[in-house]
């Protein structure tokens, strides 16, 4: 069984990037998130010509988590179960700003379970800035998805909690850890907010099967930090301990972190349990060769004697 996770950023804009990575890695489930559609507008027909059901929950401009998979759903729940979330579609609520930031109004979890296992898909908000309005609003978000699983899950059921979570879980998740220093997604509280998921039974997932340094999963567009991999890995895949005691292979797709078209700035992150799934290349160790080749430090120059 093949588990993945991308922050699309537009199910719309990607519609194409998308569909040819389903034919390219063929998970069984996909949990999507920044989908920035409404229900409604969910472009269903291509998810089901290539065999996937599509489990959606949108606001409309901003936002949006989904989840596709080829096993069907049972047990929905959206918002942890807290109830409806705005409508941000265009002209449904006038004067709605994307700066008229409430976490808890916003379209940021679904959950379900399919094929046996309980699958939560995320998109923890951003934070901006330290300290500011929505830096607080993240850190209270994290604690609803806390004491969500601590009520209402438990450690013994087979349940993936993934996403894009906007955060790092160390400074082996971040390309230069002084460089970011100070920033939203590197700061202490953030990546307490990860701990506390990990200490309540959940593992990640990806270091299981990859524990070494400079492999990300968000690169800015800008600058041709891509192509320098200055990254961070804020997708992650953390799971109970009957799914951990399954997993046998995981990585994350540099490769569809390319265009054309404009791809999105996130790549996907893939798990395999217990057989390893289609294989791929996902274009990290020839990637990493040349950025080291690149920034290999200039030999000095001895001074002539004579």
């Amino acid at each position: 069984m093949r588990i993945a996770t991308w922050n699309v950023n537009s199910l719309k804009a990607r519609l194409e990037a998308v569909e040819k990575w389903l034919g390219r890695a063929a998970p069984d489930v996909l949990l999507m998130q920044e989908t920035k559609v409404g229900d409604d507008d969910v472009p269903e027909l291509p998810f089901r010509a290539a065999g996937y059901e599509v489990l959606h929950h949108g606001e409309g401009r901003w936002n949006g988590v989904a989840i596709a998979s080829r096993l069907g759903f049972e047990d929905i729940i959206t918002n942890f179960g807290d109830g409806p979330v705005r409508d941000s579609r265009a002209g449904a609520s006038p004067g709605l700003e994307e700066d008229d930031f409430n976490p808890f109004d916003e379209a940021r979890m679904v959950s379900a379970v399919s094929g046996h296992i309980r699958f939560v898909s995320l998109y923890a908000p951003n934070g901006r800035v330290v300290g500011s309005g929505w830096y607080e609003g993240k850190l209270r978000w994290f604690e609803r998805l806390a004491r969500w699983l601590e009520e209402t899950r438990s450690t013994d059921e087979p349940l993936i909690l993934g996403g894009d979570l906007n955060a790092t879980p160390s400074d082996d998740d971040v390309w230069d850890a002084v460089a970011a220093h100070g920033g939203t997604h590197v700061s202490p509280p953030e990546r307490e907010a990860l701990a506390r998921l990990r200490d309540w039974g959940l593992t990640d997932a990806f270091r299981l099967k990859q524990p070494g340094t400079g492999r990300f999963s968000w690169w800015d567009y800008r600058a041709g930090m891509f192509h320098r991999n200055e990254g961070m890995r804020i997708d992650l895949l953390y799971v109970t301990r009957p799914i951990a005691e399954r997993v046998v292979w995981a990585e994350i797709d540099r490769e569809a972190r390319k265009g054309p078209p404009i791809p999105s700035d996130h790549a996907p992150l893939v798990i395999d349990l217990d057989e390893t799934g289609r294989p791929f290349d996902a274009g990290w160790e020839d990637a990493l060769a040349r950025i080291a080749a690149r920034t290999r430090p200039r030999k000095q120059r001895v001074p002539s004697t004579r």
